[in-house]
């Protein structure tokens, strides 16, 4: 990757850090390190009242990236409409891979755990694990939907609840 790259960031700017979800760059800063010169974002996580300082130039290299366009949120929202896709495979092999999903910071990935892991009032009762990968998941994706079309989370938990709902009862 191109050092270039760390120019698409600036202060104020929402970004995408795929360990930790939408986060606001607050500076960028200079400090030493070992005796060298490094350039850090520094990203305020304010939901979770966290700091994070990322090197400019690994910033690309870490999956950090600008807010998902509309026509990928509403390539998101197509994807809760869809039918829960549940493999076979043992709770924890699927459990490894929706983590990796949720973790990889593709909005349509986190659509998709959504999707395959929410239940309805009248479906079984999820598991403490299921439950801890679905919130963190939809944490993610609301978080993202409210900050790209700049609506508040409760405002953009309601719209993602409504297509989720909207489609068991048209299944």
């Amino acid at each position: 990757m191109s050092k270039t790259r760390k120019l698409d960031f600036r202060p104020s700017d929402f970004v995408v850090y795929p360990a930790h979800g939408v986060g606001q760059i607050v500076s960028i800063e200079e400090q030493e390190i070992a005796g060298m010169s490094l350039e850090l974002f520094v990203i305020s996580f304010e939901k979770d009242k966290m700091t994070l300082r990322v090197p400019t130039n690994k910033a690309t290299e870490v999956g950090m990236r600008s807010l998902s366009s509309p026509d990928v949120v509403n390539e998101a929202m197509r994807t809760l409409k869809g039918k829960a896709k549940v493999k076979r495979a043992m709770w924890s092999r699927r459990a490894q891979e929706y983590e990796q999903k949720i973790n990889s910071g593709d909005l349509i990935a986190i659509a998709e755990v959504v999707r395959d892991l929410h239940r309805t009032d009248d479906q079984r009762e999820q598991s403490y694990s299921e439950r801890q990968l679905y919130e963190a998941a939809l944490d993610r994706l609301t978080r993202e939907f409210a900050a790209v079309s700049g609506s508040d989370e409760t405002e953009a938990q309601k719209k993602i609840s409504d297509v989720l709902v909207g489609r068991v009862a048209a299944a």
